[in-house]
């Protein structure tokens, strides 16, 4: 056990097995409000290994190099497409908001510097939804950055949605039913009182969305990251959450009847009055989760 204060102390880092050292000016500076941050701002107490002198952080440090890089020098990596949403899973991690954001800007401007196979553009889209009644049901959008849009009302069902950007979009009431949004980014957005019956989320990041009185009965939410939603009367029967991060999310009066929470993390998370009777969570993280007035009934633990 040790506390921080001198911003030039030198700090030894095993993540996941990989070897790092850097300063806690470095972990400190760039982003204050960060994991990272709070760790060696000096208010907590650390463990360390007491032989060797390393802090351990349980992730995958493959892309951790990058994270120290960005925390040195501000720069985003420059990686494939396909590496980017690892890297952005760590960040969300680490609570890394700017390099969330600067991930965001880079993989925006490659799409907009190709040539798109999406049916119809952003600013197709931004045209359209002046319009009263919108439908895009059926409609190949993959791709598209459609962040920070109001897309509220608007019926996306059956369409491709594959790694499109809704990040901090005004989603209010929107149908996603039977959507493909495999990858999808949709990263602080309003996602109140959504329908994504059936829907294949695989992978997309949700973290810190507004999911309120969602209906997501039946979608496939595996390796998901809900890490900080508010899940609040959220319908999530017969979901498969398996694998999925909710750190941290709000699941109070949840019903999650029949849902999959094999390896599910839900450290931390609120899920008092949550449905989860007849539920198995043997395989499921639980530490430090709110299980107030919850309906455990028949539930496997």
């Amino acid at each position: 056990m040790m506390r921080h204060s001198d911003l030039s102390s030198i700090i030894r880092l095993n993540i996941g097995g990989k070897k790092f050292c850097t300063t806690i000016d470095t972990l400190t500076r760039r982003e204050p409000d960060s994991m990272l941050a709070a760790m060696f701002s000096g208010r907590h107490t650390v463990c360390q290994d007491a032989e060797k002198g390393y802090v351990f952080v349980d992730r995958d440090g493959k892309h951790f190099r990058h994270i120290l890089n960005w925390l040195r020098d501000g720069v985003v990596p420059t990686l494939t497409d396909s590496d980017y949403p690892e890297l952005i899973r760590e960040a969300e991690y680490y609570q890394l908001l700017g390099l969330i954001e600067g991930i965001n800007s880079i993989l925006n401007k490659r799409k907009d510097d190709e040539d798109s196979c999406a049916e119809l553009t952003r600013t197709d889209i931004i045209k359209c939804i002046q319009s009263e009644r919108v439908r895009f049901r059926g409609i190949d959008l993959s791709g598209l950055d459609l962040s920070k849009l109001d897309l509220s009302f608007v019926d996306f069902s059956f369409a491709c949605l594959k790694n499109v950007f809704f990040s901090r979009a005004n989603l209010h009431c929107a149908k996603f039913r039977d959507v493909d949004a495999e990858g999808s980014i949709f990263h602080n957005a309003t996602l109140r009182e959504c329908e994504f019956t059936g829907a294949n989320l695989r992978g997309a990041l949700l973290a810190g969305a507004n999911l309120q009185s969602a209906n997501l009965q039946d979608a496939c939410l595996i390796g998901c990251s809900f890490c900080g939603a508010n899940l609040r009367s959220a319908h999530l029967q017969n979901a498969d959450l398996t694998d999925a991060n909710l750190e941290g999310a709000n699941l109070e009066g949840a019903n999650l009847k029949g849902a999959k929470l094999s390896k599910a993390n839900l450290k931390g998370a609120n899920l008092q009055r949550a449905y989860l009777r007849h539920v198995n969570l043997r395989d499921t993280h639980l530490e430090g989760a709110k299980l107030d007035g919850a309906n455990l009934l028949g539930a496997i633990r």
